[in-house]
């Protein structure tokens, strides 16, 4: 029988960085870039620039469509959810405290990134609530570097 650490350990597969945004002032439009390097505060052109457990902000690509089904929407893009990372193909939720592989960075997931009120602009009366439990996941830099769309993300090895 495994035990739960050797279960939490595997994932099916790599996931992949599918897009990158920064915003470069408080509540201005996000700015989608292909390739960004990320130090200790965060994403270099971000405005929020604060090194510690909420450095970057990820959202799962999968969750989209669920965010917009609760929403009432055709479809939510990853801007209008003002997360720096989009990551698909593998679970942010089971990484939870984990180290990720990303690029050339590492990043610790800390916790969930709960929605703010400007969901409620973004995506309508009830996109708070349409966010809760998938508004993302917030992450300390533990290893500063460049990341680009494309980019395989993993559990970082010891």
């Amino acid at each position: 029988m495994e035990t739960l650490s050797t279960l939490t350990a595997r994932h099916a597969r790599d996931g992949r960085l599918d897009w990158i945004g920064r915003r470069p002032a408080r509540r201005a439009g996000m700015i989608s870039v292909h390739r960004v390097r990320i130090s200790e505060t965060g994403l270099d052109g971000d405005h929020r620039t604060k090194p510690g457990k909420r450095a970057v902000t990820l959202v799962q690509a999968e969750h989209l469509p669920v965010i917009a089904a609760f929403a009432g929407l055709e479809a939510v893009t990853p801007q209008m959810l003002r997360r720096n990372l989009m990551i698909s193909r593998i679970n942010l939720a089971a990484l939870r405290g984990r180290i990720l592989a990303l690029g050339a960075a590492r990043l610790h997931i800390t916790g969930p990134c709960a929605p703010c009120s400007r969901m409620e602009e973004a995506l309508g009366p009830g996109g708070y609530t349409a966010m809760r439990g998938h508004g993302g996941w917030t992450a300390e830099v533990v290893t500063p570097g460049t990341v680009q769309i494309g980019d395989a993300v993993s559990l970082a090895r010891p």
